[in-house]
């Protein structure tokens, strides 16, 4: 784990997620919502998290959401 996380970055909750009643999973980066898994997406997250530690959720949460940021977001300011 130490050579994929060399800026120690996933011993801050970088990533969350939320699972709503519907098996639907919210995933975000920083607070800002990033994708929202459905159906079988849902279903396969889920049970990739399943009795995995901190760092170990994280680093699946990253995996999943892929290279989303691209250098043309905007602040919101």
């Amino acid at each position: 784990m130490s050579n994929i996380d060399k800026r120690n970055r996933f011993n801050e909750e970088v990533f969350t997620y939320k699972r709503t009643k519907d098996n639907k999973v919210f995933i975000y980066w920083m607070g800002k919502q990033v994708t929202i898994l459905t159906g079988k997406a849902s279903d396969k997250f889920l049970k990739a998290i399943e009795g995995k530690n901190h760092l170990e959720i994280q680093l699946v949460l990253a995996k999943l959401t892929g290279n989303f940021k691209r250098g043309n977001e905007k602040d919101g300011k």
